[in-house]
């Protein structure tokens, strides 16, 4: 396993946000988490990338407890983190520096990763000079980047509008399929957790616990418009719809041969 969640709990006060989460990230898997507004997700993927402390339970990274933030791990955000003060390059550049990678090393890194998601000539450019697709663009070169081994993404195409959104899940799907990662991925939409997703884990209200998950099945190398169109697609669509809707509810039936496992109420 690449990433191992065992029993957090997280409470603010009297607030309990998380309650008893356990999860694994294998290792260049991607799992994608969906979740009612409220139950804890952005709190979770803080944890994780030990920006916040929790009450209970651990998280494991390649078998060492995790309690401050490591470079093998990376956050992308929803609105984009980029420093507007800097050009695109110091920005893309400053994990690196951060790091105390040599100069040479640096700059070949935040070339190659301008180039990989498509902002050549933009490199003094500065963050205002630059759409919210180009920025997000950004925000994925920087942390990529750093050569961290897992990406923990918060929502990171959530403000986008629908096509630019849809243009950079495929180019998602495409820097992965070149640079194999784990990603544990945020979002408030099944076509994206689905479309992104090799796992979709579904969380319960505050305070936030795993209901169950899923695996998609749908392999590497998936292009949208088709997986979309597919019947697989839309019976796990319409699963995943169901069970968001009315969660005490039954959703309805699987397709053959999804893999699904409940976690045990408490």
């Amino acid at each position: 396993m690449s990433l191992s969640l065992r029993g957090l709990h997280k409470r603010y006060g009297s607030l309990h946000v998380l309650d008893g989460i356990d999860l694994d990230v294998g290792h260049q898997e991607i799992v994608t988490i969906l979740g009612p507004s409220g139950c804890g997700k952005t709190t979770l993927l803080r944890i994780v990338n030990g920006l916040i402390p929790h009450e209970e339970g651990e998280v494991i990274f390649r078998s060492e407890r995790v309690t401050a933030p490591r470079p093998e791990m990376a956050m992308v955000f929803q609105h984009f983190g980029l420093f507007p003060w800097k050009r695109l390059y110091q920005n893309i550049s400053y994990g690196l520096r951060i790091q105390g990678r040599p100069a040479g090393e640096t700059d070949r890194l935040v070339r190659r990763y301008i180039g990989l998601v498509g902002l050549e000539g933009f490199e003094e450019h500065y963050p205002s000079e630059l759409s919210g697709g180009m920025q997000q663009r950004a925000g994925l070169a920087r942390a990529l980047a750093t050569q961290a081994a897992v990406l923990l993404l918060d929502e990171p195409f959530g403000a986008l509008d629908a096509l630019t959104r849809e243009q950079l899940q495929e180019e998602l799907l495409r820097i992965i399929d070149v640079e194999p990662k784990s990603m544990l991925f945020i979002t408030h939409s099944i076509d994206e957790a689905l479309l992104l997703g090799d796992r979709v884990v579904v969380m319960s209200p505050r305070p936030g616990r795993i209901r169950f998950e899923l695996e998609t099945g749908f392999g590497r190398g998936r292009e949208i418009e088709s997986l979309r169109a597919s019947d697989r697609f839309q019976a796990l669509r319409h699963y995943l719809w169901e069970a968001l809707r009315r969660p005490d509810a039954d959703p309805g039936p699987l397709p053959d041969g999804v893999a699904l496992r409940m976690e045990a109420k408490p």
